[in-house]
């Protein structure tokens, strides 16, 4: 057995609140001795049980006290006796005698039932760190779904046997700027990948032209990055015939026209 499934048996809360049998505590004292983290787990598990009684526990007052080991002296020094009752049928009833043992299966009851309560609190805030670490498990595997699922889209695009790929090239404004353009020669759509652009100041946003026939005709605006995270390739307006393309840094609500600064051109 690993160290882990021995952390996670519950075999260690049932040690240290004393409800281990005596199978259990020699598997447990061999754990111990074989794995340092199982010995590390149960003295964490110690402590937090011995909080849970401190939290719990109740000093009686001076008098409860009092009573009570003036009660406990008195059993010891004398033993009360009961006049015997006659029954119906005039036969003595049986006398019977009330052992001081109570006060010690009383008080073992209380240890027992603090350790309870404190095994219960322990494998409770065990059992919420394992269901958090299992919700925190399940959404990094649906973020890496969704991950994969754009992947698959992207390879989609770029090994289509009629994606034709156009590299567009930083010019003046920015000369390490680039960007891809992925051409569909059979039916015109236009994908673009903008990873290498620079990222976009704020209230500025990129927008792709098509230059046809000598004008620019507008492609749509760019998105570049979301919650931190790049985009990757992302479809664009569909053009019949095309000479060539630009990227320029436009307004957010774009423009019919190039204003901004020209980023990058590839001809096809």
């Amino acid at each position: 057995m690993k160290s882990q499934d021995i952390i996670l048996s519950g075999i260690l809360e049932l040690y240290a609140a004393g409800l281990a049998s005596e199978e259990e505590q020699k598997d447990v004292q061999a754990y111990i001795a074989q794995y340092p983290e199982v010995a590390e787990e149960l003295a964490l598990i110690d402590a937090d049980m011995e909080s849970y009684a401190q939290a719990l526990a109740m000093e009686p007052s001076a008098s409860v006290k009092e009573k009570i080991f003036a009660r406990i002296n008195n059993e010891k020094e004398e033993v009360k006796t009961v006049a015997p009752v006659k029954s119906i049928n005039s036969v003595p009833a049986p006398i019977i005698g009330i052992a001081p043992y109570w006060k010690y299966a009383a008080a073992a009851s209380v240890v027992l039932l603090l350790g309870s309560i404190a095994l219960n609190m322990v494998l409770y805030n065990k059992s919420n760190d394992i269901t958090k670490n299992l919700q925190q498990t399940q959404q990094d595997l649906a973020a890496l779904k969704d991950e994969n699922k754009t992947m698959e889209g992207d390879m989609a695009v770029v090994q289509n046997k009629y994606s034709k790929p156009v590299s567009l090239k930083g010019l003046e404004a920015s000369p390490n700027a680039a960007a891809k353009i992925f051409w569909m020669e059979n039916t015109g759509e236009v994908y673009l990948d903008p990873v290498n652009l620079p990222e976009a100041p704020a209230g500025k946003q990129y927008q792709l032209w098509g230059i046809v026939d000598g004008k620019p005709v507008s492609g749509g605006m760019i998105l570049t990055s979301k919650k931190g995270e790049k985009y990757r390739i992302q479809k664009m307006k569909t053009f019949g015939k095309v000479d060539a393309f630009a990227i320029t840094l436009e307004s957010e609500s774009g423009n019919t026209s190039p204003k901004g600064p020209m980023f990058v051109l590839g001809k096809m």
